[in-house]
């Protein structure tokens, strides 16, 4: 089976910066994109950042410019940088990465299981 982890989530003023890592392990072949979502109370979950396998990056409006997303094929990492932070930025983050676990030919969609984000003075 296949696990993500994120870490990195804690509590900043804001203006502030942070950074978010999402490590995958298990029986895992290869990795395609991976992504950051998050969700704020009471709304949908949402794409913030997404990133392909050869380095490829797209961003949501609501944080181009301030977040930057990046990967580490060979620690199977995704992070994603954030800086001036806002307190519309405050959610629960979570990573997602499209994996081919070994012994199939298929690919499979993982999630994490979110870290807290939260912007306040």
């Amino acid at each position: 089976q296949v696990q993500l982890v994120e870490s990195g989530g804690v509590l900043v003023q804001p203006g502030g910066s942070l950074r978010l890592s999402c490590v995958s392990s298990g029986s895992i072949l290869s990795i395609g994109d991976m992504d950051w979502y998050r969700q704020a109370p009471g709304k949908e979950r949402e794409l913030v950042a997404h990133i392909t396998c050869d380095g490829s990056r797209s961003y949501a409006d609501t944080v181009k410019g301030r977040f930057t997303i990046s990967r580490d094929n060979g620690k199977n990492t995704v992070y994603l940088q954030m800086n001036s932070l806002k307190p519309e930025d405050t959610a629960v983050y979570y990573c997602n990465a499209v994996v081919r676990v070994a012994g199939t030919p298929t690919m499979y969609t993982y999630w994490g299981q979110g870290t807290q984000v939260t912007v306040s003075s």
